[in-house]
């Protein structure tokens, strides 16, 4: 059985004060929990301080983001070796917004997940399709796409997938469960023609308004081992309540 992921990505927020109350507030409430991946990635100013708190505890942290280079002229650029450096074991690469905002192609998402794995990190590879791509019922095309170009030369060991339905971050709305599972279960599937049974070790996510309210539902889902956590894990008694999640219902 795959153990239970549970990420917070807590994007541009929290200065380096803010980031330690949160982590001064919110592990000793997890403190005895040890039946699921529990994992912070704070923006890169706040990875060392962050690191120093969580040394010896059961929470992981992870780097929002990597370049694609191990070192040079690449201004502003960080690499998987220098968020290992600051404390990171894990990394998210490919998320909705870098490929929005920052236009990461496959390609793009490729060479960081291949040099991430190189250095030693955990992947959490981030997929999904957008509102105009679903409704032309396009999603499986996009998935699958995003899944046999990112992961082309990638090793199936320390890889986490997240499932973000973008129309779905920062909306309010929520893939139901059962959209949730068809998704994940396109995924896995998908995965199996790459790893074969290596896929069914591989942890799933969803990402898309993971909430308190909603998360007992979707880990009901036989795919869905985890969540990529936005907003609901800004404060620590929001994303406590996600991680004490209700067990026994996969």
């Amino acid at each position: 059985m795959r153990k239970p992921f549970l990420a917070a990505n807590w994007k541009m927020n929290k200065t380096i004060p803010e980031a330690l109350d949160f982590v001064q507030a919110f592990l000793p409430s997890v403190a005895g929990i040890h039946d699921a991946d529990i994992v912070i990635a704070p923006p890169f100013t706040a990875l060392f301080a962050v690191a120093e708190r969580l040394t010896g505890t059961n929470v992981k942290l992870a780097a929002q983001n990597v370049f694609y280079e191990g070192r040079g002229a690449f201004t502003g650029e960080v690499s998987p070796l220098m968020a290992k450096d600051a404390g990171c074991t894990c990394v998210i690469i490919g998320h909705s917004e870098r490929r929005q905002y920052f236009h990461e192609t496959d390609e793009i998402v490729n060479k960081k997940l291949q040099i991430s794995q190189k250095a030693g990190l955990q992947i959490i590879l981030c997929i999904g399709e957008s509102l105009n791509v679903r409704e032309a019922g396009k999603t499986y095309d996009v998935l699958g796409s995003q899944i046999l170009n990112g992961l082309k030369d990638i090793s199936a060991r320390n890889l986490v997938i997240a499932y973000e339905p973008i129309w779905a971050i920062g909306t309010g709305k929520t893939a139901t469960p059962e959209q949730a599972q068809e998704a994940h279960n396109y995924i896995r599937s998908s995965l199996r023609k790459i790893y074969r049974d290596a896929a069914d070790s591989i942890q799933l996510l969803y990402g898309g308004s993971v909430t308190p309210e909603n998360i007992d539902s979707l880990m009901a889902c036989p795919d869905v081992d985890g969540a990529l956590v936005g907003g609901a894990s800004l404060k620590p008694d929001s994303f406590e309540k996600i991680i004490k999640f209700k067990r026994g219902m996969q």
